[in-house]
């Protein structure tokens, strides 16, 4: 009897040991029986929790599963606008296992390589028909919110008004996100049991042969632009130029009529004064006056003057009385 008790106790330590599993923390299991996914009352996969777990040996075999948010960044794609042009994104996904079973089962049995390759064709067709309804210019331009897209249960409250009318507006790219990121959630929802979180086009790049035509283009643009601010610098420049000299003519000729008026003022004023002297003593006047023009006339001995000497001119010279010589 004893002998029959240890072989006993060893088997069923054995099945014991068999039917405990442990989850580790971050991740999820499902239990398959006989090739099925084993189901709650309600027709859910039963899902276990990190922690120590009971199956029935033998049975049942355990599937781990990661249920943190993955991160799938995929390598650059080549994408046809409405243009018939070319543009190279790079795109990365997060997304993290909602539905355990219908992931198992979509998967080949919970293969990660599989999901991502199912996620990926999904996210590229969705994006392929959206950059296919668009020119380059809309795709590559608008402004850029880092913060729109995140899920709605995750996302953090607008408290300022600045922040919810930045959140409000929306480039072309932020649209295709948007648009990518609703379509592709639905699909990959109910045919992988995946939830997406976020889709983000990390970069946009044209082929080389497009890029250098894109940037002629914009130099050439830029360039008629400077060319119509220049024409307009130098119109402004003239109109400025012009009145400047308008009014340092109108300066200069009000001046000089007011230096013309002054200076006449004046020299009437000194006739006025020249007038009121000579005539209180003409003879005297005709004296000095004489005295003056020989001045001027004998400045040097060798200046020589032809006139008859009993001219007026000499006057003076003949007769101190100033009277003329006979």
């Amino acid at each position: 009897m004893r002998k029959l008790m240890i072989p006993v106790l060893v088997v069923a330590l054995v099945l014991m040991l068999m039917s405990l599993f442990v989850i580790p923390e971050g991740e999820r299991g499902i239990v398959i029986r006989f090739g099925r996914v084993l189901k709650d009352n309600n027709e859910i996969a039963r899902i276990y929790e990190p922690g120590l777990h009971f199956k029935m040996p033998l049975f049942d075999r355990v599937k781990t599963l990661d249920a943190r948010i993955q991160t799938m960044d995929g390598r650059s794609d080549r994408f046809v606008t409405s243009e018939k042009k070319d543009v190279i994104i790079d795109s990365y996904v997060k997304w993290r296992i909602e539905d355990f079973g219908q992931y198992y089962l979509a998967t080949g049995g919970g293969n990660s390589s599989t999901a991502q390759a199912l996620l990926s064709r999904k996210v590229t067709d969705v994006l392929r028909s959206e950059i296919g309804s668009r020119d380059i210019k809309q795709i590559v331009s608008g402004p850029r919110n880092d913060d729109i897209l995140p899920d709605s249960a995750d996302s953090e409250v607008v408290t300022t008004v600045a922040a919810k009318e930045a959140l409000e507006v929306d480039g072309e790219r932020d649209i295709i996100m948007k648009n990518v990121l609703n379509d592709t959630r639905k699909d990959a929802m109910g045919d992988l049991g995946i939830h997406v979180f976020d889709f983000r086009m990390k970069k946009i790049n044209l082929p080389d042969s497009i890029s250098q035509s894109i940037y002629d283009r914009m130099r050439a643009e830029r360039e008629s632009v400077a060319r119509q601010f220049r024409s307009q610098g130098r119109e402004q420049a003239e109109i400025i130029r012009a009145q400047a000299e308008l009014e340092v003519a109108t300066i200069l000729a009000e001046a000089d009529r007011t230096a013309r008026v002054t200076r006449g003022g004046a020299d009437a004023q000194a006739a006025k004064i020249y007038a009121g002297a000579y005539n209180k003593d003409p003879e005297f006047f005709s004296f000095v006056r004489s005295l003056r023009a020989y001045q001027s006339s004998f400045k040097d001995k060798s200046d020589i003057l032809v006139l008859d000497p009993k001219s007026d001119f000499f006057q003076y010279m003949n007769n101190a009385a100033g009277g003329t010589s006979k």
